[in-house]
């Protein structure tokens, strides 16, 4: 699965993993895909944000505080809860 080689300190855009999974413009579907995961899932759901650098989970909301919180524990940067795709996206 694409999402689990999405480094550690490295995001990645909802768009951008449908692409990489073959369903290009299923970005919303891939949204939904993550929101069905399992609680206790291994996969780094916490890496993927939306095209803006956001966490698209409301901010007031624990899920957005345990997204938020996984991304810095990994070193990522979140300046106004935005991340900077050009520092921190993943290339495969």
């Amino acid at each position: 699965m694409v999402l689990a080689a999405v480094p550690a300190g490295r995001v990645i855009t909802y768009g951008q993993l449908a692409e990489l999974a073959g369903l290009p413009g299923a970005a919303r579907m891939v949204g939904r895909i993550l929101g069905d995961l399992p609680g206790k899932t291994q996969l780094p759901w916490h890496r993927v944000i939306n095209a803006a650098g956001k966490i698209s989970l409301a901010e007031d909301s624990p899920g957005f505080y345990l997204q938020k919180t996984r991304l810095q524990d990994e070193g990522v940067v979140l300046d106004n809860n935005r991340v900077s795709l050009k520092n921190f996206n993943w290339q495969p």
